[in-house]
């Protein structure tokens, strides 16, 4: 038996630098992943948007091979969000169960498979734990807007607010390709069987549609909060030109009585 093990190690982690440094054998190289073989039957797997997956890999070894990974690593994480899965070879046999993985044989493309899903459902706890916390905040401000009838948060932190919801929905789209098979599955029906058997197992779809369902609620919140601030300006600036208006009058008016007397 072999087991996968994927860690969300830092925010991101810098492909090219590792490229330049990592001295293992590259299996597979493209702008945003790194797949290494560093020993028989042990492969190591880096994603930009900072996870590492370690497969037949020791406890020890995996922490020598993070040690060499975290100089190019940025915002590296002391608590790492994870998830394994176990792998049997059994000649012949393409399955996979709740409780395990089960290959024909050790094949370094099917390993890749199973490393990239568990990967991807590691990044999407994180997300789907991120995007919660966000709901919950403006929650809190649609609870208050339905108490008090107004926003309890201010123009500038509004602004930064969004933006921080643009960037988040941003990193999903960029790095969470769930919906999109790798290039080696085109060609190849075990291939390709395996990973939708790996997406389907791990929940990847359901999971990935629940976080941008939620994004899409705290979007449309948002830009119902930036239209009330809006009107809100809006008014202010109306009342601002009306008192402008009203003294220039006044002023008029006593300038003519001046005259007058």
């Amino acid at each position: 038996m072999y087991v996968t093990v994927a860690y969300q190690v830092a925010s991101t982690i810098n492909i090219k630098e590792s490229k330049n440094h990592l001295r293992w054998q590259m299996l597979f190289q493209d702008s945003d992943e790194l797949y290494y073989k560093i020993s028989e039957n042990a492969f190591v797997y880096l994603f930009q948007y900072g996870m590492v997956s370690f497969f037949n890999l020791e406890k020890h070894a995996i922490d020598e091979a993070l040690q060499k990974i975290r100089p190019f690593c940025n915002n590296y994480f002391s608590e790492k969000l994870s998830e394994s899965a176990e792998v049997v070879v059994e000649q012949g046999t393409l399955k996979v169960q709740f409780d395990k993985i089960v290959l024909p044989r050790m094949d370094q493309e099917m390993v890749r498979l199973v490393m990239l899903n568990t990967s991807q459902s590691v990044a999407l706890d994180r997300y789907s734990e991120i995007t919660e916390e966000l709901l919950n905040e403006t929650n809190k401000h649609t609870s208050y807007l339905e108490e008090y009838g107004k926003l309890d948060i201010s123009g500038n932190k509004l602004k930064r607010f969004i933006g921080k919801a643009l960037n988040i929905k941003n990193k999903i789209s960029e790095n969470l390709y769930i919906f999109d098979s790798p290039d080696i599955t085109w060609e190849n029906e075990q291939l390709n069987k395996l990973n939708q058997d790996l997406k389907y197992s791990f929940d990847l779809t359901d999971r990935y549609r629940l976080i941008h369902d939620r994004i899409e609620i705290i979007k449309e919140n948002l830009e119902l909060f930036k239209d009330i601030m809006d009107h809100k300006e809006s008014s202010r600036l109306e009342w601002i030109i009306i008192i402008l208006i009203v003294i220039e009058v006044i002023d008029m008016f006593i300038a003519k009585l001046f005259n007058v007397f």
